[in-house]
């Protein structure tokens, strides 16, 4: 087990929380009392939460532990993920945006994937799929690929984040090749025409095998995304589904656990209850330590004797 590892200790993942959605001024002079941070950009969930169990962070095959959480199955081959994106044209440089599940009906994604696979796909050499909301591609060679998600690269330059080297050039190829091919799709002449933004490209990222399954202790998580669920597989460890509170999630749990608040749950009243809930937890020594990740970059790690830090009672990080 790792030294840093506290099995009574609850790390969340949470609603933004920045921009003065916290109404609640007890919550926000409880939370102000605590150790507040912000992380740089949106960094991938996943290195988040391990960062803060002192877990191991995948050196590959990020996208092949995202199919591994949706199939329940390991992959066996190289696989890379392809999020769907539209890549901006500005006046010196490309803005990546990333396309969520919100704005892509899975018919249009479908069409898009399908028509990839009969233009580009090249029996051997590789392939593409998709599974539900997700994309992959599939290669018998490896690829050199971007090694964060689309939504970690939204509203930024995606070059900064392309992969650098000189082995690159197979995948500037297929990348363009990509391009070309969605260009004209009627999907996106359709989109564009109902003011919507095409998708003009996939982000591709993750590549790598899967990691053998390896038994590691680690908490119980809750969550519905599947790249976390498939890292918890492959470690034997026990996940279950999102169960629709943070009161469950407690309820659930002998003692420290893992929650992850789904992206489309983001109203203030889901972020107040998750939080009003955790303090209950924390207050009645049901869980020694929590780390509260919030989906904007705030962090707070909270203690029972941050209780004592009386003269905290507001943070400028909430507004």
């Amino acid at each position: 087990m790792n030294a840093s590892y506290d099995n009574s200790a609850a790390v969340v993942v949470l609603p933004r929380v920045s921009g003065g959605r916290l109404q609640d001024k007890s919550l926000r002079a409880w939370l102000a009392k605590s150790d507040l941070r912000l992380e740089p950009g949106r960094g991938e969930l996943l290195s988040r939460i391990v960062s803060s169990l002192g877990l191991p962070y995948p050196d590959e095959g990020l996208a092949a532990l995202r199919m591994w959480g949706q199939t329940g199955d390991r992959p066996t081959v190289w696989i890379a993920a392809a999020d769907p994106v539209y890549l901006e044209p500005r006046l010196d440089h490309l803005c990546l945006h990333a396309l969520s599940r919100d704005t892509v009906p899975s018919a249009d994604l479908g069409a898009l994937i399908d028509h990839l696979q009969q233009t580009l796909a090249d029996g051997q050499q590789f392939g593409f799929a998709r599974l539900g909301s997700s994309c992959y591609l599939r290669a018998g060679q490896a690829v050199s690929t971007a090694t964060v998600p689309a939504y970690s690269v939204d509203g930024q330059v995606p070059s900064d984040f392309l992969p650098q080297g000189n082995d690159t050039g197979s995948y500037r190829n297929l990348v363009s090749e990509i391009e070309m091919s969605l260009h004209d799709h009627e999907v996106n002449q359709r989109r564009v025409a109902d003011g919507e933004q095409p998708i003009n490209s996939l982000w591709l990222w993750g590549g790598g095998f899967a990691p053998e399954r390896k038994s590691r202790p680690q908490p119980p998580l809750f969550a519905n995304d599947p790249l976390l669920l498939g890292y918890w597989d492959s470690a034997v460890a026990v996940a279950e589904l999102w169960p629709g509170s943070m009161a469950d999630c407690i309820d659930a749990s002998a003692a420290g656990f893992v929650a992850v608040v789904p992206h489309y749950e983001s109203s203030t009243d889901v972020l107040q209850d998750c939080l009003r809930a955790l303090r209950t937890a924390l207050r009645t020594r049901r869980i020694s330590h929590l780390s509260v990740l919030f989906r904007d970059g705030l962090c707070a790690e909270v203690k029972r004797s941050h209780a004592l830090r009386f003269w905290r009672r507001d943070s400028s990080f909430f507004d």
